[in-house]
């Protein structure tokens, strides 16, 4: 690795290699794409820019070319194209075409990066962490206690882990009541929230969710997976609604609580049912997880195609060398169309079972991007599998949208055109 210091002596001498660039093709070509990402992000970490060529070649990058940058490319495993200043020039007038579904967008800064997740371990594994870790970028893990004491405005970028925001312990009562795990996690999260000054963990975990609320519309950029998307919009709903059963909070639900729901705050998601049940291990019927008829082998969802130089937004998020990705289950696997909002832009979808896979949207100043699903490389993540190894899937399009939107954040602000 190569700290700032070295990288600035090597820009000085070479003068830029005189004009030439390193052309990171994001195509088939491309032996790496996750750590692909990663070299971007390193790059933006020192300080230098990254041109992010939308739909040329997958979604490829470019940057000046510097023997430190090179090597880096070497080190990663990365595929790679060294190029003078007049093929540079040949691609950005290639791009430039009107006729042409190709743009720039320049990424300035890397963005800093929070994951939300629990401190004690889990017996399943998040997406997000695995691809982060493997791609070489660096985050932080916050938890309840860190949103709780303001400390979201210090990064550009929050993940929300596999979650429940309800306060119902992930519903894995019926399965799991008495798995050690299960009643080492809800005495903590119980110990958690008193420490707070919460009597239930549903009031700590919906004055969490208000708190991202607020992070989002101040201009952050929310990402979130499996059942972290659903049971947001749902604690959003039901603030002012008991929706829990006694064994999670000790009293019963509240009496009609399913016509209580107040839908004007959720970010996506409206008109949904709760699944009042505990025994069932269901939130609502916005996930189609239990009534989706579809074989594993025949299980795809396809990404739309946005006009680069008009939407450069969702152009960004669904860079990818495919259209088409494999389907993945979750605890929340894909969203019921007919229950989402209709500002809300829907980036994937399948079509014949009227569901959403990758969806995106804006509150006051910030976006968010709900994922369904759990492991983009695992069609059914079970509690206690083992981890993903990533280094047997470096070319996985389903991690991919992840980190398209990690590095989102990086890119300088450009308005759609009107």
């Amino acid at each position: 690795m190569y700290n700032l210091l070295k990288i600035l002596t090597f820009f000085i001498i070479s003068n830029l290699s005189f004009g030439q660039s390193i052309l990171i093709q994001m195509d088939e070509s491309q032996k790496n794409h996750l750590k692909a990402y990663g070299l971007a992000y390193f790059v933006l970490e020192n300080k230098l820019e990254v041109n992010w060529l939308l739909n040329y070649k997958g979604g490829s990058f470019m940057f000046p070319f510097l023997e430190a940058l090179e090597k880096e490319c070497i080190y990663r495993g990365i595929s790679y194209i060294k190029i003078s200043s007049e093929e540079k020039n040949t691609i950005l007038h290639e791009i430039a075409n009107p006729q042409n579904n190709y743009d720039i967008i320049k990424l300035e800064k890397a963005p800093k990066i929070a994951v939300y997740s629990p401190k004690n371990k889990q017996p399943w594994d998040d997406a997000v962490t695995l691809v982060l870790e493997y791609a070489e970028i660096t985050y932080d893990v916050i938890y309840d206690d860190e949103i709780l004491n303001n400390l979201l405005p210090l990064y550009d970028w929050l993940h929300l882990h596999h979650e429940d925001f309800t306060g119902q312990y992930g519903k894995f009562y019926r399965s799991f009541k008495n798995a050690p795990w299960y009643i080492e996690q809800k005495t903590l999260f119980e110990k958690e929230a008193h420490e707070q000054g919460f009597q239930k963990v549903s009031k700590q975990k919906l004055s969490v969710v208000k708190k991202i609320q607020e992070y989002t519309a101040g201009g952050g950029f929310l990402f979130a997976m499996c059942s972290a998307t659903d049971t947001y919009d749902i604690a959003l709903s039901a603030e002012n609604t008991d929706i829990c059963e006694y064994m999670f909070d000790g009293d019963p639900i509240e009496e009609n609580a399913e016509k209580k729901l107040i839908f004007s705050e959720t970010f996506a998601f409206e008109n949904f049912d709760i699944i009042k049940n505990p025994n069932i291990y269901e939130y609502s019927n916005i996930d189609v997880t239990q009534t989706r008829k579809i074989e594993e082998e025949n299980d795809f969802f396809t990404l739309f195609e946005f006009s680069a130089k008009w939407d450069p937004v969702p152009t960004m998020l669904c860079q990818n060398h495919t259209n088409i990705i494999k389907g993945f289950i979750g605890q929340t696997t894909a969203f019921n169309k007919d229950l989402i909002k209709a500002n809300v832009l829907i980036m994937g979808e399948n079509k014949s079972l009227n569901e959403a896979r990758y969806i995106h949207g804006e509150f006051g100043k910030g976006t968010w991007t709900f994922y369904g699903g759990h492991d983009p490389e695992d069609y059914k993540h079970r509690i206690g599998d083992p981890k993903t190894e990533l280094a047997l899937y470096p070319n996985s399009p389903g991690y991919r949208l992840i980190l398209n939107n990690i590095l989102f954040p990086a890119a300088k602000k450009k308005k759609r055109k009107t």
